[in-house]
């Protein structure tokens, strides 16, 4: 499944972290934020979101499986 950022224009509870990135790193979310006309952010909130999701799931598997 291909990654989509999310646009975040509402305002939720939310708070200031200061993250340390590699230049390449920045870079690639940049080109991202670009070619999907959204902000850095807003690229960096999706993919965490989709990575959360995606280990909720993986979880949710083992948990089935006998």
């Amino acid at each position: 499944m291909p990654f989509n950022p999310k646009n975040i224009k509402k305002k939720v509870d939310a708070c200031y972290k200061t993250l340390y990135l590699r230049q390449e790193l920045v870079d690639a979310v940049e080109k991202i934020a670009q070619e999907n006309d959204t902000s850095f952010n807003s690229v960096v909130v999706s993919m965490i979101e989709q990575c959360l999701e995606d280990i909720q799931s993986e979880e949710a598997l083992r948990e089935e499986k006998p």
